[in-house]
């Protein structure tokens, strides 16, 4: 009789296996917590919290061992009991100092960004831009003192301002096509620093919900949804540069926060003609946690810049003593912009693992640049300047239904799909000839761009023993309408195009300290509408095909190390021409690389890292010596020590940039200097007040931000010249900063 009931009480125990552990995740305010990675330390098993808190983690057993993590909060272990399979859970996490053992290395494709949020919590970033710095390998450069999105070095490409990295902020595009100065045009200067709550990214192409542009990689910020404290800092330091950060806590009733954010920046710069730069950014954001489970977000920004820029400046102007490094050739270069945006982000949870996550955006964007890249190559009397302007309106959504406990059969896995649209309407986009910012002299280009991208995505997850295989598709159709306004005739011209993006990945996760992976996928960057049509629909979408294997390996529980080989194969390279304003193709192109990384916390106040990537990048299409990939790096390092662990007493670190020379034409024979700079921090806390110093180039190294292989011809010359065109790095840059909080 006792075997009887035994091999009865072990009938059930499996009957219980097939059900799914159910629960929701809360902070001790009672507020839901979103992704929040729960592990199943007995057979591997891992799931996340819903926009809403909640999670099913599947085949589940009594007596096994669960951690649930998330970064800022301490890790909570849990032992399944048989009453936890029968009721949903509510698992309440402390909140506790930042640290590498609320890592868990669950089996996602974006792991790694998982484990780099460290680097992000310990060692808070100064702007905006400076998040994109800790996207391990992401190397920016600005060359425009500020006003300019930034250019981008990722993988051996030089993205130039996005052409080959998707940028989004809460899922919202950042990239803009068919831009009046680059295709892919990423300007972040929207977002306030202290309202980012964390970064999510991933190298390659291999992401289903990433389209257009993902084919280096994609960087999604995720702001806060809400504020602990409000907030108060002000910023004073050399070049006559002042910053005023307010964020306010205006709502916090029931199931309803709301909070404010709002920053000034005023600077003039480096340079011997004054940049006058002056940026305003305003957000506000609602949150309110609706009856049924559900969360909604409602956040509304607007941004505005002006500035004036002192550009490219060529080497032999320095050696003829014509200027000096911070000099100018002509310095009525500059601006404006602005970015007016409205979100709405729905989330639902529908119950048994199913949720359904819902966004929609509308933005009005102007943009208005003045560059001289020649001088005056082609207008010997007048310069060279040319004006690009355009007039935005973007708008798009996105449906993503995730259910993750799905089963067909005795198979179970989870999966997920979505569709959205982006449409992007662009009035009055130029390219002229203007004298002095003033006079316009001749439109070279005019005409109002309309481009619709609609797509869906589809991917499941599923598990065998200690693999993990994810396979995905993405389905993007796009159509480019251009209207040419400079015709005597109505000339609209149009071209429509559809990409296919398969994906496909394996993580094996040997023990819950180790992952292997092998990613593979298809991605692709679309061309410039102008373009598009130009070339009779030639290039619309030329695909990237890209394969990573590699590891992610915590041997102890204060270290985590990766590594990863990888390639690139691109249809179609694409190189911004900058004196005619186009975007042109320029063949086919392979890139190789190695990149490797460790993170180091021997205690909670010193955290430790650094990352550095080798790669080969060439034309395939090209001769031998003559194949070099432009302003591609071959390698690059960033690294950086913090102290202190940001709560009273002294807290601060030092890190440091390092890129190699590289080639700025196809043959290599101009070389673009390569640079080592190091910036550090040093604060100090007392109860509510924060005092801070912030200095960039700490050893006040020369050295070139931008670098450009540019044919110029200076006033006085009788012919053209060919040679290394730069914008200087920002010398030793000393700010004081107060924070308080209340």
């Amino acid at each position: 009789m006792k075997y009887f009931m035994a091999a009865l009480s072990m009938l059930c125990m499996g009957t219980i296996a097939a059900q799914n552990l159910k629960g929701q995740v809360v902070d001790e305010a009672d507020s839901a917590l979103e992704d929040v990675g729960i592990f199943n330390k007995t057979n591997g098993q891992h799931s996340h919290s819903d926009g809403t808190g909640h999670f099913v983690l599947d085949q589940t057993l009594v007596t096994d061992t669960l951690y649930f993590s998330r970064l800022g909060f301490e890790t909570l272990t849990k032992v399944i009991a048989l009453s936890d399979l029968n009721n949903p859970v509510t698992i309440v996490l402390k909140e506790g100092s930042i640290s590498l053992d609320q890592v868990v290395l669950v089996a996602k494709v974006d792991a790694l960004s998982r484990v780099v949020d460290v680097d992000v919590k310990t060692n808070p970033v100064k702007s905006s831009q400076e998040i994109l710095r800790k996207v391990p390998g992401l190397i920016i450069g600005q060359h425009a003192g500020g006003g300019k999105a930034e250019q981008l070095f990722l993988r051996g490409f030089d993205v130039d301002h996005g052409t080959d990295v998707a940028i989004s902020v809460d899922g919202m595009p950042v990239n803009m096509a068919s831009h009046a100065h680059g295709q892919g045009y990423a300007d972040l200067h929207f977002v306030i620093p202290e309202t980012i709550e964390n970064v999510n990214f991933g190298k390659g192409p291999y992401y289903m919900e990433q389209g257009d542009f993902n084919t280096a990689g994609y960087v999604d910020l995720q702001l806060r949804k809400r504020l602990d404290k409000s907030m108060l800092s002000t910023e004073v330091g050399q070049f006559n540069t002042r910053r005023f950060m307010g964020m306010f806590n205006v709502l916090d009733q029931g199931n309803s926060t709301a909070y404010l954010a709002s920053e000034l920046y005023l600077t003039d710069g480096a340079f011997d003609s004054p940049q006058n730069f002056n940026r305003l950014n305003i957000m506000g954001r609602y949150r309110y946690a609706l009856p049924g489970n559900q969360e909604l977000l409602l956040t509304a920004s607007h941004f505005s810049s002006k500035w004036d820029a002192s550009g490219q400046i060529p080497q032999r102007a320095i050696d003829q003593g014509l200027i000096g490094r911070f000099g100018a050739i002509d310095d009525t270069e500059g601006g404006q912009t602005s970015r007016t945006n409205f979100v709405l982000d729905h989330n639902k949870n529908l119950g048994t693992g199913k949720s359904l996550h819902t966004m929609a955006f509308v933005s009005h964007y102007d943009f208005e640049l003045y560059s001289n890249f020649t001088f005056f190559l082609e207008d010997p009397v007048n310069g060279d300047q040319i004006r690009q302007k355009e007039n935005r309106i973007l708008m798009g959504a996105k449906t993503v239904f995730q259910d993750d406990s799905a089963q067909l059969g005795e198979l179970r896995f989870k999966y997920n799909a979505g569709i959205g649209f982006r449409y992007d309407n662009v009035d009055d986009m130029e390219l002229s000839h203007t004298r002095n910012r003033q006079e316009l002299l001749e439109r070279l280009a005019y005409g109002d761009v309309d481009e619709v991208n609609t797509y869906g995505f589809a991917g499941a997850v599923f598990k065998s023993g200690k693999f993990t295989l994810e396979p995905a598709v993405r389905l993007d159709y796009f159509k480019f309408d251009y209207l040419n306004k400079l015709s005597s005739v109505y000339d609209n011209q149009s071209d429509e195009k559809v990409a296919f993006s398969p994906k496909f990945n394996t993580i094996f996760s040997p023990t819950a300290n180790t992952q292997i992976f092998l990613k593979t996928g298809i991605g692709f960057h679309s061309n410039d509408a102008r373009v598009v049509v130009a070339n009779n629909g030639k290039d619309i979408l030329p695909a990237a095909y890209g394969v990573d294997l590699g590891a992610i390996i915590r041997p102890v529980d204060k270290l985590v190390l990766n590594a990863t080989l990888w390639s690139l194969f691109l249809d179609q390279e694409f190189v911004y021409v900058g004196d005619a304003g186009v975007v042109e193709p320029s063949g086919k192109t392979r890139r190789l690389g190695i990149e490797v990384g460790a993170r180091y916390q021997p205690s909670d106040w010193i955290y430790l890292y650094t990352d550095a990537n080798f790669t080969q990048g060439r034309s395939t299409e090209e001769a031998k010596g003559e194949d070099y990939i432009p302003l591609a790096p071959d390698f690059t390092m960033v690294g950086g020590v913090t102290l202190g662990n940001n709560n009273e007493g002294f807290s601060g670190g030092i890190s440091y940039r390092y890129v190699d020379d590289r080639p700025a034409n196809e043959d290599n024979s101009i070389v673009a200097e390569g640079y080592f700079v190091t910036d550090a921090t040093l604060n100090y806390s007392l109860k509510n007040w924060t005092f801070g110093l912030i200095v960039e180039n700490l050893f006040d190294t020369e050295w070139n931000e931008t670098q450009f292989a540019t044919e110029s011809r200076l006033f006085n010359e009788p012919t053209a010249v060919e040679e290394i065109h730069f914008t200087p790095g920002t010398p030793f840059y000393l700010r004081g900063k107060v924070t308080v909080t209340f």
